[in-house]
């Protein structure tokens, strides 16, 4: 395949390199090990949550691979579906094609016994039972060379990478010569991976795991064709799909990636001009479809990535798995409720975690109360701890403490409740606030006392997301003042350890929204006569947090 046709079929737009996808922050051996030891459970767990309710049903395979499920003279195809999960590919199957019949496996007891429990389950039609193809063998359950197709739908990204071999050899035994594995998972570069990058979710690399113990992997061309090239399959065809997802209420366009492909057993491989494979382009690449309208999606424009986008990331934490820290910041002493650390890169929200940048705000804060002093004040995206909020709720005219996690706010109050005396519990509120959603906004800005908006935005490590970095100004410009007096001007000032979102990028965001940067401290350098810089003089702030690279923005209208 030429360059330039490569480079169209995986967009470099979902802002993974190949580099930065195997060097984030990796799980430690013990989940590692865990993840791969309790998997069974885990995807049990998974479908007894869920069901039958959360994978939609695969119609789409008879659009894109009819002509194999066709037989002829009588003939009746045996397909094994691997991974069947409770059962969204093999029932429209079976509607679409009453003459095939139909193996379905699946290591999780709980997806089995859903696909027996279907209302159209027939045993005359189908085969289902409990096997893990990387462990046990298919032929204990159907005849050696007797599939005339294997199905792979989001199924081989489950497993880890040094046992995809074993589950393909696998597949292979049961297989008839001349027989197909059709082949549907993620792709490189998909929305999903980058969140799990950025979240420290990294198992190794381009393979993650999800919140609720479940992993993903994401393929490449090379890596796939190359997997089944080694297991004695022939590449037929292949291709990435490539989906711009797009949330118009956020202003967020969201890449979403899956690569399909057809191999045989011992066929004759289908040579490109160049004596290589034809890796085929697709149709329709790069469509655009808008979420949360109120428009019916027809079957062939769903986008089936086998999980909700709303749940792909995590999953909630019960409050037994958090513990109880101390912080202290000059006279302030709290005692924070906050996930405990074995599980902090496996939750779904950020929000249920204690930053280093909230920490060191809110010593700032507690050293500098006339930052906050009779002012109005909103803390973005404070989380669960919320320690910034109650510092300045000592000081300030009132508070108001926000995050976007449900969860989050759940913890937060508890945080607060215990660590406020009653005369400042009254001067504090929590709000829902998810970044550019107008209800949210309006609900805070329109919040009694606070008329004329907010004199103080403080935000703590609420710049790691590429995605919600104009959300987060365009919310900032919708609820700040614009009323300046001759004793202060309404000030942004975002804390944070700079991680995938750049400074520049920060700052065109900023700009583009009427902000305008007054003052920084970059990576702990400073001037010596700007605002930040007052903020340390007189005190030991920066040695207490000399170990850590912080930065600091200070913005005005």
């Amino acid at each position: 395949m030429a360059a330039g046709e490569q480079q169209q079929q995986q967009p470099a737009t979902a802002r993974i390199s190949s580099s930065s996808a195997g060097s984030g922050r990796l799980v430690t051996p013990f989940w590692k090990e865990k993840y791969e030891r309790d998997a069974r459970r885990y995807w049990d767990i998974f479908y007894k949550r869920h069901e039958d309710k959360f994978f939609k049903d695969r119609h789409y395979l008879d659009k894109e691979w009819g002509k194999y499920f066709e037989g002829r003279d009588g003939e009746k195809k045996v397909v094994l579906e691997v991974g069947c999960g409770a059962g969204n590919t093999i029932y429209p199957l079976l509607s679409t094609y009453p003459d095939i019949f139909v193996h379905a496996c699946d290591f999780s007891p709980r997806a089995v016994d859903l696909v027996k429990k279907h209302k159209d389950f027939k045993p005359d039609r189908i085969n289902a039972f409990v096997c893990d193809i990387a462990s046990e063998q298919l032929t204990e359950n159907m005849e050696p060379s007797s599939a005339d197709i294997v199905t792979m739908i989001f199924m081989l990204s489950a497993v880890a990478p040094d046992k995809m071999p074993i589950v393909l050899e696998n597949a292979r035994i049961v297989l008839k010569h001349g027989g197909r594995v059709l082949f549907r998972d993620y792709a490189f570069g998909d929305l999903a991976q980058e969140r799990l990058m950025s979240k420290g979710q990294q198992i190794s690399e381009n393979f993650y795991v999800r919140g609720d113990g479940t992993r993903a992997y994401y393929f490449s061309n090379e890596y796939l064709v190359d997997l089944f090239t080694k297991c004695g399959f022939t590449l037929e065809e292949i291709c990435v799909h490539n989906k711009q997802v797009e949330n118009r209420s956020l202003e967020l366009v969201m890449n979403r990636n899956w690569v399909q492909a057809t191999f045989t057993l011992n066929s004759a491989s289908p040579q490109g001009p160049n004596g290589q494979h034809d890796l085929l382009a697709c149709e329709g690449e790069e469509d655009k479809l808008a979420t949360g309208t109120s428009k019916k999606k027809s079957s062939s424009e769903e986008i089936d990535l086998s999980e909700d986008f709303c749940n792909m990331f995590g999953t909630s934490h019960s409050l037994d798995e958090v513990q109880i820290i101390g912080i202290k910041a000059k006279c302030h002493d709290f005692k924070i409720r906050m996930l405990r650390k074995e599980y902090q890169h496996t939750c779904k929200s950020t929000g249920l975690m204690l930053w280093e940048s909230a920490q060191f705000m809110c010593s700032v804060l507690a050293e500098n109360p006339s930052i906050v002093a009779g002012k109005r004040v909103l803390e973005l995206g404070c989380g669960s701890a919320g320690i910034c909020s109650m510092v300045a709720a000592s000081f300030t005219q009132f508070v108001v403490a926000t995050d976007g996690d449900e969860e989050s706010l759940d913890l937060l109050r508890q945080n607060i409740s215990s660590n406020l005396e009653p005369n400042l519990l009254s001067r504090i509120m929590i709000r829902k606030l998810f970044w550019g959603n107008k209800d949210d906004t309006k609900a805070v800005g329109e919040l009694p006392g606070n008329g004329a908006g907010f004199d103080c935005i403080i935000g703590t490590d609420v710049t790691y997301n590429p995605d919600a970095i104009l959300p987060l100004f365009v919310t900032a410009r919708e609820l700040i003042s614009d009323k300046a007096n001759k004793d202060s001007v309404p000030a942004l000032i975002l804390c944070y350890i700079q991680r995938r979102v750049d400074e520049d990028s920060i700052l065109s965001n900023a700009t583009s929204q009427g902000f305008r940067l007054v003052d920084k401290w970059i990576n702990g350098v400073h001037g010596s006569n700007g605002i930040i810089s007052s903020w340390f003089s007189g005190n030991d702030v920066c040695s207490a947090f000399r170990h850590t690279v912080l930065s600091i923005l200070y913005f005005e209208l």
